[in-house]
């Protein structure tokens, strides 16, 4: 039960963070950085109070690997923050959780997975659920709303590739490999921010300082290690279903607190796309336990 509770609070936050990004004057390079910066902080913080101990040897051996983690999850929030503040809350999480599809339309190439007629049958049903939510989003003359889901969409592919990369580290636990790559996106970020945006925080205010600080620690920091923490104790099934806590949180965020409105045809987009990657991941982590 208390896995399950850490699970479901971590997708809260990871779906509440683009009320935070979406108001933060800030570049999106530089959110990414101090969310990464903060973060990283707040794990090392944990890392050290457990008195946990890293395996150089087995850090060495994945070395590759992480070091594509870290673009990964640089490019990730970089373009998921930019998607955030180009179009609607809703749109942003819908277009960024296109990602699941992704990872089924390439796993057969990278990760040799079989590409069953079932999930086919998925990827064309979300295909038609985004294809919704683009046309909509044609249609709307405020905003740059297909901006922001093309943004959302880049977001998505680091976020496969992320996961994908992910599948082929070894020996490492899950606390120890959200801090390197939490580390290597400093490394990552701060020669980007430098060279393109400047460090300049005599305009910077108290209240976005705070606000990072509060993403920072809440979400890059608190999120992971809850995420972690939850997912140790779920079976795969679990794990499939209380994923959709995440956009379902943007969505009731979106149109109850920042009331911003949803067509009947993003509606049927929303449960289109959404409802083909439940019925997909569902179906697989069923195959899984069965085999186990």
């Amino acid at each position: 039960m208390k896995e399950k509770l850490y699970f479901m609070l971590s997708m809260i936050i990871f779906g509440a963070v683009g009320v935070f990004a979406k108001y933060i004057d800030l570049s999106s390079s530089k959110i990414s950085l101090f969310l990464s910066l903060f973060g990283a902080l707040f794990l090392l913080f944990i890392f050290l109070f457990r008195k946990q101990k890293v395996s150089w040897a087995l850090v060495r051996k994945n070395a590759f690997v992480l070091f594509i983690a870290g673009i990964a999850l640089s490019g990730n929030w970089i373009f998921l923050f930019q998607a955030y503040k180009e179009t609607t809350i809703a749109n942003a999480a819908l277009s960024y959780y296109f990602a699941p599809v992704l990872v089924i339309m390439f796993s057969p190439l990278v990760l040799k997975e079989q590409l069953s007629l079932k999930k086919v049958m998925c990827i064309v049903v979300a295909l038609l659920g985004l294809f919704l939510i683009l046309l909509n989003s044609t249609m709307e003359s405020n905003g740059n709303h297909l901006l922001g889901i093309g943004y959302g969409l880049i977001a998505a592919g680091f976020y496969a590739l992320l996961t994908m990369t992910n599948k082929f580290i070894r020996g490492l636990d899950g606390l120890t490999i959200t801090l390197l790559q939490l580390g290597l996106s400093v490394l990552l970020l701060f020669p980007l921010v430098l060279f393109t945006d400047g460090f300049n925080f005599s305009s910077l205010t108290w209240r976005p300082i705070f606000v990072m600080l509060l993403l920072g620690v809440l979400h890059g920091g608190i999120g992971f290690y809850m995420f972690f923490a939850g997912m140790k104790g779920l079976k795969a099934q679990s794990i499939a279903v209380l994923s959709y806590v995440d956009p379902l949180t943007s969505l009731m965020i979106s149109a109850l607190i920042i009331r911003e409105e949803m067509t009947m045809q993003q509606l049927i987009g929303a449960a289109l796309l959404l409802g083909s990657i439940w019925f997909g991941e569902s179906g697989i982590s069923r195959a899984k336990m069965s085999d186990s």
